[in-house]
């Protein structure tokens, strides 16, 4: 545990790249593989336009990471937060804490709330408008709400007062999970009832993305499943009545179009069919 420790408090940025690149071009090779739906839409060009948001993604989030290390580095230094305040554990328990509550905070909250409040899903539908979801939608976001989740994703640091390398764990995780989680592809039944006792797979993370509510309100969580079903919002349904993209935006120009995309928060709110 020592050496996994070691790895991600030093953890090169080549190699925080290649976990993105790199889950995106696996991912999207098993889709071609063994997709769960055979779209009919040109896969580059549905690409290209979710590649164009992961670009803005890490443009915002890279002149903001400061905010993450200086709350780190605060919080360890001042003993501050959760983790600082447990009696001395394990390395590999104190990680698997460590990993839930900044999941809890840093990624079920926030989506949670997203959905709860109007201005913020204003900007959180543009992730929902994807009528084709595939491992590329993962990182389909607005560049409003890349600020937003960057705040609350330092805030679940000062909460829990995580040390750097479990950051970067946890973001390292969020990452994989999240492309993984969108992926178009089919699990065998077994292994699927397996995993999602623990994380959050495809199957269950599809059923989110479906066009109207309820299911757009459910299955926030993005690693672990313990959430939605602590919190009630766990949610299952049959792939084959699965229908990607969100009610209010189903046309075309407006879930393909990237200056026209940019514009969804600033419109008048639409109101979804329940």
């Amino acid at each position: 545990m020592d050496s996994i420790i070691n790895y991600f408090e030093t953890i090169p940025s080549l190699h925080r790249t290649f976990i993105l690149v790199g889950g995106i071009a696996f991912f999207w090779l098993i889709e071609s593989i063994t997709p769960l739906f055979a779209f009919n839409y040109k896969k580059v060009k549905h690409a290209g336009v979710n590649i164009f948001f992961t670009i803005t993604t890490i443009l915002v989030n890279f002149p903001l990471a400061f905010m993450l290390l200086k709350t780190s580095d605060w919080t360890v230094a001042n003993k501050f937060g959760i983790l600082n305040q447990l009696p001395t554990l394990p390395s590999w328990l104190y990680a698997i804490v460590g990993l839930l509550l900044l999941d809890l905070i840093g990624a079920y909250f926030i989506h949670w709330l997203e959905h709860r409040t109007k201005w913020m899903w204003r900007f959180h539908l543009l992730h929902h408008s994807d009528t084709h979801v595939d491992t590329t939608t993962a990182n389909r976001h607005h560049p409003g709400e890349s600020v937003f989740r960057l705040v609350f994703t330092t805030l679940a640091v000062l909460i829990t007062g995580a040390p750097i390398w479990l950051i970067f764990m946890y973001q390292a995780l969020s990452v994989m999970l999240s492309q993984f989680n969108h992926a178009n592809i089919v699990l065998p039944e077994k292994i699927d009832n397996l995993l999602v006792f623990f994380i959050v797979t495809p199957n269950i993370h599809h059923v989110h993305h479906h066009y109207k509510l309820p299911q757009t309100d459910s299955n926030f969580g993005n690693i672990f499943t313990i959430w939605d079903r602590i919190f009630g919002t766990f949610m299952t349904m049959k792939n084959a009545e699965i229908q990607y993209g969100i009610d209010t935006h189903m046309e075309e120009k407006e879930h393909s179009n990237i200056p026209k995309m940019l514009k969804i928060p600033f419109e008048a709110y639409r109101a979804p069919t329940n």
